[in-house]
Order: C-alpha cells, then sequence, then structure tokens
C-alpha cells in the first residue's frame, strides 16, 4: 500500500491513479486523500446555506469576528528593534516562510527527535530549556494532527464539496494571494481545461510554496471524455504564476472565477470593501467569486494560539460563515452558496 516512505522510494512521479479511488493515505508531511462521499458523508464534512435571505441579517444578529492578537516572536521582536509596526509586505514574507517550514517537515521524524530532545530538558533541571521542548512538543503534535491526521489546511473532500456545480466551461481561474496554490489546482482538477493564474506578491510563494509543492501529490477530478473521475496531478494542469500586488494587476473582466483563500480575514473592517472589489473588478458577467476563511471555533482558536510563532505574522481575524457573507452582502455581491467545513467558511457568490 502506499504511503509514508513508498512514495519517496517509488519510481513512479505520478504513483497513483483511480484505482487508488476511496482510498486515503498518510505521508510524511501530509495526507493523501482520494475518497468521494455519500450524501450521508457530505452532511458531515460540509454543512451549507444556514441563512435564507441576507438583506435580513444585521451585525447586531451576527456580531464581529475574533481577532487574534497574540502575535508570533518574530514579529514582536522586529517591532521591538525598528521601533514600529511591522508593515504588511514583510509580515507576509515571514509568515510563508515560517509556514512553509512546517508543511516540509518529516513529521514522524521530528516527533521522534522533539521527544528525544523533551526527555534530555528533563536532565538539564533547567525550567527554560524543559518549557521550550514542551512548547515545539505540543507544536509538532497539534500539526501532526490537524495537516496530517484530521488534513484540515487542504480538506480535498470539503473543498470539492463546496466548489461542485459551478457552470463553466474551461474556466478562467484567478487565484488572489495564491500561496502555494492548492485550491485553484483542486479547482483546476474538477473543471478540465482550466486556465489557472495565481498571484501573489511575494515571489518566495511562486519559487518556494508553489514550486516546491509536491509534482506526485494527486487531486481529484473529472476525466472531461468521460465524466468519470479523474487523478489530476500539479503538472497536469495549466498554470502560470505573477508575482505582483493585487491593486497592480491589469486584468479586465475576463475571470470565470475568482477565488482567494485566507485573504478577507488579514484586513480591518475598513479595507474589506476594497478586497470585496478584488474580486468583483476582474470577473466577466456570470461569473463566481469563490472565498473562504478559517473558522471562528475552539479548535481553531486554539490551533492559532498554540502555533502562534508559525502563524500570526499578520493581521488576522477568525469569523462565522454568517459574518464573512454578510460582509460581502455588503459590498454588493449574491451569496449563491455558503457553508463550513473542517476548518474553513466557504461562499461561493456574484456581483449583483
Amino acid at each position: 500500500m502506499l504511503g509514508e516512505a513508498a512514495v519517496k522510494h517509488s519510481r513512479l512521479t505520478k504513483p497513483y491513479s483511480e484505482k487508488h479511488m476511496d482510498e486515503t493515505f498518510s505521508h510524511p508531511q501530509y495526507r493523501v486523500d482520494l475518497r468521494r462521499y455519500s450524501e450521508k458523508e457530505y452532511n458531515k464534512f460540509v454543512r451549507v446555506n444556514t441563512v435564507s435571505d441576507w438583506s435580513l441579517l444585521s451585525w447586531k444578529d451576527v456580531g464581529k469576528p475574533f481577532e487574534v492578537t497574540n502575535y508570533s516572536k518574530e514579529r514582536t521582536e522586529w517591532e521591538k528593534k525598528n521601533d514600529q509596526v511591522m508593515d504588511p509586505h514583510t509580515s507576509w514574507t515571514y509568515f510563508n516562510k515560517s509556514f512553509h517550514e512546517w508543511f516540509i517537515k518529516d513529521v514522524p521524524q521530528e516527533k521522534n527527535q522533539s521527544k528525544k530532545h523533551f526527555l534530555r530538558s528533563l536532565t538539564s533541571f533547567k525550567p527554560v530549556q524543559v518549557k521550550q521542548a514542551i512548547g515545539d512538543l505540543v507544536q509538532l503534535q497539534l500539526w501532526n494532527y490537524v495537516h496530517r491526521i484530521q488534513d484540515g489546511i487542504w480538506d480535498p473532500r470539503g473543498k470539492r464539496a463546496l466548489f461542485e456545480g459551478l457552470h463553466v466551461h474551461r474556466p478562467r481561474i484567478l487565484f488572489l494571494g495564491a500561496a502555494e496554490g492548492y485550491e485553484a489546482m483542486q479547482l483546476g482538477a474538477m473543471y478540465p481545461g482550466a486556465e489557472i493564474v495565481m498571484v501573489d506578491y511575494d515571489e518566495f510563494c511562486k519559487t518556494t510554496r508553489f514550486g516546491e509543492f509536491p509534482e506526485h501529490y494527486p487531486f481529484l477530478g473529472e476525466n472531461p471524455k468521460t465524466g468519470q473521475w479523474k487523478v489530476i496531478y500539479k503538472d497536469d494542469l495549466n498554470i502560470e504564476y505573477v508575482v505582483d500586488d493585487i491593486r497592480n494587476l491589469d486584468f479586465g473582466k475576463e475571470f470565470d472565477i475568482v477565488l482567494s483563500v485566507g485573504l478577507l480575514e488579514h484586513f480591518p473592517d475598513e479595507y474589506k470593501p476594497e478586497v470585496a472589489d478584488w474580486h468583483r473588478r476582474f470577473l466577466k458577467e456570470g461569473g463566481y467569486a469563490i472565498m473562504t476563511t478559517p473558522r471562528n471555533q475552539f479548535r481553531s482558536r486554539l490551533y492559532y494560539h498554540v502555533m502562534a510563532d508559525v502563524m500570526n505574522h499578520t493581521y488576522r481575524e477568525l469569523m462565522t460563515v454568517e459574518q464573512m457573507g454578510l460582509y460581502m452582502y455588503e459590498a454588493g455581491f449574491d451569496i449563491l452558496r455558503h457553508g463550513y467545513i473542517k476548518v474553513h467558511n466557504g461562499l461561493i457568490c456574484q456581483p449583483r
């Protein structure tokens, strides 16, 4: 069975195929999930359309998002050294490098090393070393659970459920703040013939986060010849990666789908209408804006607390899907579909 080190030692560049359908495999860095879902399982992985009339919803009803304020050690030290608030571009540069380091960890190996480090720290009788060793071990255990066991960050089954049923043919997809580009690749697999343009203003995202995304990771998509399921890989897709500020893009209204993942929650309320407009600016008439944000739930708050030094370099909010939808409704979008999956809210909407 494929899994763990099997792919690493395999000579196959594309080790998965349709014969692996409905199976899931654990690797040292991540989980592969080629399982489909029944209607019963769909209700387990995604809840959709909790609001019947967005015009009747108010901020008094839903409240405001939860702001994450425990910033990373790197950010607080930078601000102390420079005697100023860390600017957004610098904060994203720090975040992308920090986050990527966790995606490429051999987690089982690092867990073993961390346990040994913890045991050695106990013999030192130095509280600072023991505290640091405990913190490192807790972070690894949490990352292992969130990314390798629950598959909460990529969550392919949940993302496919949110993305399904769009009326597009060979769509042009624009991914704003693309990072490693995972969700655009999943969309591209689901809608054959897609042309994907990824945009991020951090060069590191293009060269490293996307550039080093595992070539042997399989996306479950559609075979355009048969309409049946098909396993798709990164190099099967038509992808262009643009390094630029979103505000500088000169595209017209030429995309069928404008996508953002974890973008809206990084802006205070006074900037959210501008973020919403970025999705409107590039959409064809009848096109779809697709957005996700991290959910405001206890597990998410715990994650951003424990992983603060990894994650919290930027302004960040956790919100409910109702809060997310109300921001977009007030910005002039109709909400076609809304729901939440393991750790993310999701919207599919169109400009009014």
